[in-house]
């Protein structure tokens, strides 16, 4: 096969397996039983997104290289979607390839059809993009969360589905812990997961953001920062015990005696303290002063 034919044949990509040429056309008028199983070209203007989407980040340049992948090479692999209507289509699977085509202005996109109820369009589009590593850690950790709250789920059950350890989930879900600018500092790449999970262990939210800073400012390893969290830790000394006050109660009555005034004595620990004599005018206080000569 000739370069120009070979590139011809790929750039159909599905269309071929659909029996298209080149806009994956689709009878509109198919009937219920042809659309039930098996991959079929549908309109893109009736595909609506998935509102269970785990994924809020879309890098406009990851989309504008595989629209120009999709327009060289076709689409390899079809989108999931599920029927909610007669002509309307619900996304479960393959956003990323959806927006591509979009951009390429295709108006229709091969499309596998399944019978799935949310809390399966949930799973389903979770556990695609997990295993293809295509979420940040925080977007992780919100989908996680929402399985088990959601599937009323067990951190052992979710874990088996996804084909992770527990302790992987439980590090996850601990990241939510962290103050809301951490977050977004991780699902920004300005720290890892890592990282995360060290500040984790500070419970005061405004050190947390110290040491976020101190991260970005320094571009501190998570080893490093590991280090310095164990610092702040160790640092945070224990408060002292209260020792018991010393009583002045004798040493009030007789200075207040020997004034004519309420005296106090306000204990500082370990026997200091100050001497408080109150007075209400110039005449009372010269009366103190000329007791305290004598």
């Amino acid at each position: 096969m000739s370069k120009s034919k070979k590139k011809s044949a790929l750039g159909r990509g599905l269309s071929v397996l659909l029996n298209n040429s080149d806009s994956y056309s689709v009878d509109n008028n198919a009937t219920e039983e042809k659309i039930k199983v098996g991959v079929v070209a549908i309109p893109i203007n009736q595909i609506a997104t998935n509102p269970y989407q785990p994924r809020s980040n879309f890098s406009d340049e990851n989309i504008g290289e595989l629209a120009e992948s999709i327009k060289n090479l076709g689409i390899v692999q079809p989108i999931t979607v599920r029927k909610v209507d007669n002509d309307k289509f619900q996304l479960i699977a393959g956003e990323r390839r959806l927006r591509a085509s979009k951009k390429i202005g295709l108006k229709t996109i091969p499309s596998f059809i399944k019978n799935s109820n949310e809390e399966e369009m949930l799973e389903i589009a979770l556990v695609e993009n997990i295993q293809r590593k295509d979420l940040d850690p925080i977007e992780i950790a919100l989908s996680v969360k929402r399985l088990i709250d959601e599937l009323s789920l067990t951190q052992e059950q979710l874990s088996k589905k996804l084909g992770k350890k527990r302790s992987t989930i439980s590090n996850y879900i601990r990241l939510l812990r962290l103050d809301p600018i951490i977050q977004t500092g991780i699902r920004d790449g300005f720290l890892s997961m890592g990282h995360g999970r060290s500040i984790i262990n500070i419970e005061s939210k405004n050190i947390q953001l110290r040491v976020y800073k101190e991260i970005i400012r320094k571009e501190l390893s998570v080893r490093k920062t590991e280090v310095l969290v164990r610092k702040i830790k160790e640092n945070k000394s224990p408060k002292k015990p209260l020792k018991p006050k010393p009583n002045f109660d004798q040493e009030e009555k007789y200075f207040s005696k020997i004034l004519g005034s309420k005296i106090q004595i306000l204990t500082l620990g370990d026997n200091k303290g100050i001497l408080k004599i109150p007075f209400n005018s110039k005449s009372e206080l010269l009366k103190l002063k000329n007791l305290i000569k004598k």
